[in-house]
């Protein structure tokens, strides 16, 4: 007979108000101690193990949490810290942890770049020149806490060292041996501690799995698990995959491990069981609730689903957890007050998952009986959301039959509009500008909570925003940028704003996940059919264009990244709703035009990032991704100037679909990956326009004017100066005024030498 185990891959940092985010914030602005810091955040890992503990989760994850990004720990635990940061630091110093991922005055933050195909940030290790070393067993020292504090025997969770190694820099494809084989003596040290502490089980994540490997990469993995195995035959390794169907599933399933985690959510890993089979010595932690998406699974099928595993594998241990970590969703709907309860009653957060998880095992252990209430109650409230208006938007439908994704191209090519914007606009040589958000003080916060709240008027929020947005235009004016923007000061986040003011959106108050480091995001909710209501930033641009005479933005965020960042329904097809999205967003970037607006950003710096790890199911995304995009921008005037902006993405492999978005400037993300991008336009002969961020904005130090110069001087040995902009690397809504405007000054000085300098020459 099986035996069903619950399990979870990993929790929310966070907290349920953020209390990580503002005890990191607290720490960095020198309000609280590191001691604090360090008290503040143990009580917060210490209540999330006991909630998961009182909901009856048997494999806790121990591990999962992280000051900053779980693969820097795993980087800063091994000792691979960049030499940069070695002079004067500690390796176990906590500062000097923060310094690699956020920068310091006199070095680089290192870089930055999308876990997989997630909104997640993670620091890519830097290995050049690394001597690994066990500096610290992070994860035994957060095993013996949940065992010494509240007696959970947890499960260890870590970065397995392919996924590891892969996601890191500085070392070439022959080197990938040799790295191997220098980590994992070390993984092999902290297993056997770990074993030796009393872990029944280790969690070993290997997402790389999911992505196309070669053989040789697929032989290092072979010998490493022989290895890792060999070295903790008391404990159990689960080797968990994710994200994806497993690539080399037939070869995955006979490695010496003792549990195959695989995500049955994402992929047809169901179907490479039935084909191929399953080993009946290994256990099977079968992820069949969604990690990455808030609304509640559908227990029936849910528990089919389990069966059909069950039927399929002859497995005597079967572990039900989430197709993933939960740090992609939010902690609990508890706190939401404000949503209509048909659509509140269709969501499941964080906690809400974990008990999905207790009944579907409880139910596949001991029979539905005794959780029937449980299932009663979800199928009522799944009835509710999918019969319900949010879903049954008639005009929606007849637009989207209605549309004809052949014809969704500018009405003349680029180099027949560019003549006519560069007559319009009268740019200078390397016009400057910025990507779009300008710094969002505590007075900006504070006012916009206090208007949530109804705490001032709509009248008095207006004029306040407005207020900032004179006051930017001035600055902005003031330092000579060529081409403004109004700011977004009435915008929480780039995607949630859009998800406020079109039909079929909703948003949560306390819905935050993590994006990076300390920041947060909200994912808004997209409940049903997407439609465009009425005008949403012609109001805030036009005010913004009528302070000056120089051009400002129109700034929209394009379909494809809200359709990546935003909780979408599973209603409809992916790419339907995508194209509800765009069409919405069409009239939103006609509504500029006809305003007077000339120039209209489309961000999409989601478009990397919602890839499938499969690279044969590529061009079905990105065809999807430039239709839509197209479809958004493509009917306006040859004389308006669309740009686009993509950050922390290598775009080498999707260079062609970059092209094919026939966007007129494109800027692109390059400051932390130290001009690496360029190698892609020096490999093709772009033709539209360009800007490739010259410094790093997540980063509070402010660049020099000479760093400047030499990172646009190097953009120019590729790209033609009558292409190329000069912008930051991403919005500046993080940054502090004090250290924007002098890091934009030097910017803007930096372009002026250059210009000056090519113009002389050129005479």
């Amino acid at each position: 007979m099986t035996k069903f185990i619950s399990s979870n891959l990993g929790y929310p940092r966070i907290g349920e108000k953020r209390e990580w985010k503002n005890a990191l914030e607290a720490y960095w602005s020198k309000s609280i101690t590191e001691e604090t810091l360090l008290e503040r955040t143990t009580a917060l890992r210490l209540e999330n193990l006991k909630k998961q503990q009182e909901l009856g989760i048997d494999l806790i994850p121990v591990g999962d949490f992280s000051f900053y990004d779980h693969v820097l720990d795993t980087a800063v635990m091994f000792g691979a810290i960049p030499e940069r940061f070695q002079t004067n630091h500690n390796a176990t110093d906590l500062d000097t942890y923060f310094a690699i991922a956020r920068g310091e005055k006199n070095a680089v933050a290192a870089e930055m770049t999308k876990w997989f195909n997630t909104n997640y940030h993670y620091i890519v290790p830097e290995l050049n020149n690394v001597k690994p070393t066990l500096v610290q067993n992070r994860v035994l020292h957060y095993y013996n806490e949940a065992k010494e504090e509240l007696g959970i025997e947890a499960k260890p969770v870590l970065l397995g060292p392919v996924t590891f190694i892969k996601l890191s820099k500085g070392y070439s494809e022959a080197q990938l041996n040799d790295l191997i084989d220098a980590f994992t003596p070390l993984y092999i040290q902290v297993l056997q501690e770990l074993s030796a502490a009393g872990a029944a089980w280790i969690q070993i994540d290997e997402p790389i799995l999911g992505t196309n490997l070669s053989e040789k990469e697929l032989e290092l993995v072979k010998d490493t698990y022989k290895k890792l195995k060999e070295a903790v035959p008391k404990s159990k390794i689960i080797l968990q995959t994710y994200f994806e169907t497993v690539q080399n599933y037939k070869e995955v399933i006979q490695l010496p491990v003792d549990a195959i985690g695989l995500d049955f959510i994402h992929g047809d890993n169901l179907e490479q069981i039935k084909k191929y089979g399953f080993p009946k010595d290994k256990a099977l932690a079968a992820g069949v609730i969604n990690g990455r998406n808030v609304w509640r699974a559908d227990l029936e099928k849910s528990l089919e689903l389990v069966k059909k595993i069950e039927a399929s594998v002859e497995s005597e241990t079967i572990i039900i957890q989430p197709s993933c970590s939960l740090l992609h969703v939010p902690v609990t709907t508890k706190s939401e007050a404000n949503i209509d309860k048909v659509i509140l009653d269709g969501l499941a957060f964080a906690d809400e998952k974990i008990k999905e998880i207790y009944a579907i095992t409880h139910a596949s252990e001991n029979g539905i009986e005794q959780v029937q209430a449980i299932f009663n109650k979800n199928k009522e409230s799944l009835h509710a959301l999918n019969t319900s208006t949010y879903r049954n938007n008639e005009n929606v439908k007849q637009e989207l039959e209605t549309l004809d994704l052949e014809n969704t191209y500018r009405s003349l090519s680029f180099s027949e509009r560019i003549k006519k914007q560069r007559e319009l606009l009268q740019l200078p040589l390397l016009p400057t500008t910025t990507i779009g958000s300008l710094p969002q003080t505590q007075e900006v916060k504070q006012t916009r909570r206090a208007w949530r709240q109804g705490d001032i008027s709509n009248e008095e929020y207006t004029t306040f925003v407005q207020n900032e947005t004179k006051k930017w235009i001035q600055i902005q004016e003031d330092l000579d940028l060529d081409v403004l923007v109004h700011g977004e000061f009435e915008r929480t986040d780039m995607v949630e704003y859009f998800g406020e003011k079109l039909a079929g959106f909703n948003v949560t108050e306390y819905g935050w996940v993590q994006s990076y480091g300390s920041r947060c995001v909200k994912p808004p909710l997209i409940v049903g059919d997407v439609a465009f209501e009425k005008a949403i930033t012609v109001e805030d641009i036009t005010y913004a264009q009528s302070l000056t005479d120089k051009p400002v933005k129109g700034m929209l965020t394009g379909p494809i990244t809200i359709l990546n960042w935003s909780f979408v329904h599973d209603g409809l097809p992916r790419f339907t709703v995508l194209n509800q999205i765009a069409l919405a967003l069409e009239k939103e970037v006609l509504a500029l035009e006809e305003a007077g607006i000339n120039i209209i950003q489309v961000d999409e710096p989601a478009l990397r990032e919602g890839l499938p790890l499969d690279k044969q199911k590529w061009k079905t995304y990105l065809d999807a991704a430039v239709e839509a995009f197209r479809l958004a921008t493509a009917t306006v005037k040859p004389e308006t100037q669309i740009h686009t902006h993509m950050c922390y993405s290598e775009f080498g492999e999707i260079y062609e679909a970059i092209d094919e978005l026939d966007a007129d400037v494109i800027s692109i993300e390059t400051s932390r990956s130290h001009g690496e991008l360029i190698s892609t336009f020096e490999e093709n002969n772009y033709e539209k326009e360009i800007g490739l961020g010259v410094y790093d904005i997540h980063s509070p130090r402010v660049p020099s004017v000479e760093e400047l110069k030499k990172n646009i001087s190097r953009a120019l040995e590729t790209i033609s100066i009558e292409k190329f902009w000069i912008n930051p690397d991403c919005g500046l809504k993080t940054r502090q005024e004090p250290e924007t405007i002098a890091a934009l000054e030097n910017m803007i000085t930096a372009a002026k030498e250059v210009r000056k300098l090519a113009l002389t020459e050129q005479k």
